[in-house]
């Protein structure tokens, strides 16, 4: 048991330990891993934090492998206390997921400094073998350069002419502004996002190939410049109807609407594309939690204000969300029946109030007449 930041006890997995001062040889931190949460909140912690008295004993990685019973007890403890963080790895295989949480068992890079914020990081990064001693990185927070320390940032910020993400202003409403960046036309930029993103999404896949893919940089502007407050990514051209391969709101912006936003706004793309979309899997935790809530209120809003019936391919034409995503929706809503050998949507109105209801306001509106984009085929 290890006490945490709310002063209580939680039963954690001690997965690595490193010597604090070379002086005292039995001067040790430990990197926890609490099996009641995400691998978001694991962390560093002193020896005066955990109870000693409730150690369990140490399981041999061997033995627990032929049981699995470790890894599948705490997951499984995790699903039943908060079943609302999905946790984005069930398509990999055991094997994958042990290699995974191996491999990144443990965070690089403690907190980062991006403009006026200095946030925690929440897992790795592979950042280049050069920054693996840095606990703190130091972004440009226009041109994603980052840096190890602060002196560096400031000679960098005299020098550095950007002043919003290299790429076109597609969108302006207000004091919001969406940026498209080119991965091929702007690959280190490409590639400083991902390593940046990789920090708080836990299973993206790292291209060092950014060339195949698109960034939507969403920004708040002032007078200082455009400053980043989240992404997401979309590869040019999808064999699977994928419209977004990664999205990510930074920590400082969430819970503001932002994540809603660019979902909505990747759907407004795929629209003047004339095409249906569909986000690449897995999804993370949040992720998916922010896509159901915006499909039940799109597909909620349709159904309050339709007369008469509609089918699953009319609501994906209406809204281009891929049919699966609708039936998928509608089915965890019961708002499905299966009669005569054909899925029929039931709309009672009073149900469908309960459910927008519970599924929370709709964040930002895309406002559809300031978006002046091309579709990516016809710009080249």
């Amino acid at each position: 048991m290890c006490r945490w930041r709310d002063g209580k006890y939680h039963p954690v997995k001690v997965i690595e330990r490193r010597k604090v001062s070379a002086s005292d040889p039995n001067d040790y931190e430990y990197y926890v891993h609490y099996t009641e949460f995400n691998r978001r909140l694991d962390e560093w912690v002193k020896l005066e934090q955990l109870d000693l008295e409730s150690v369990e004993a140490v399981v041999d990685e061997k033995v627990e492998e032929k049981g699995a019973t470790g890894l599948k007890m705490t997951r499984h403890q995790k699903r039943k206390i908060d079943e609302t963080h999905v946790e984005g790895h069930e398509e990999l295989d055991a094997a994958s997921l042990r290699e995974h949480e191996e491999f990144t068992k443990v965070k690089n890079i403690a907190t980062i400094e991006l403009g006026r914020y200095e946030i925690e990081t929440w897992y790795f990064s592979p950042f280049p073998p050069e920054y693996n001693d840095c606990l703190k990185l130091y972004f440009c927070e226009f041109c994603l350069n980052f840096m190890k320390r602060k002196e560096q940032l400031q000679r960098h910020m005299r020098k550095c002419d950007l002043k919003h993400p290299p790429g076109d202003e597609i969108y302006r409403s207000g004091t919001l502004s969406m940026f498209e960046v080119d991965g091929k036309k702007n690959k280190v930029y490409g590639q400083n996002l991902c390593y940046l993103a990789k920090l708080f999404l836990d299973h993206k896949t790292l291209y060092y190939d950014v060339d195949l893919f698109l960034f939507y940089v969403l920004c708040e502007c002032d007078d200082r410049g455009c400053h980043m407050v989240g992404y997401f990514s979309k590869e040019k051209h999808s064999e699977e109807s994928y419209n977004l391969a990664c999205i990510l709101t930074l920590p400082p912006y969430q819970r503001k609407g932002y994540g809603k936003f660019l979902i909505a706004f990747s759907y407004e793309l795929s629209k003047k594309e004339g095409k249906v979309g569909t986000p690449e899997r897995p999804l993370s935790d949040l992720g998916l939690l922010s896509y159901r809530g915006y499909w039940t209120r799109v597909l909620l809003d349709i159904l309050k204000k339709h007369k008469g019936n509609i089918s699953i391919k009319e609501l994906s034409d209406m809204t281009a969300i891929k049919a699966e995503d609708i039936l998928t929706t509608l089915q965890s809503l019961e708002l499905i029946q299966y009669r005569k050998g054909q899925h029929v949507i039931c709309a009672d109105p009073k149900v469908l109030d309960r459910h927008l209801k519970a599924a929370g306001r709709g964040g930002l509106e895309v406002d559809v007449s300031k978006l002046i984009w091309t579709p990516y085929k016809e710009q080249s």
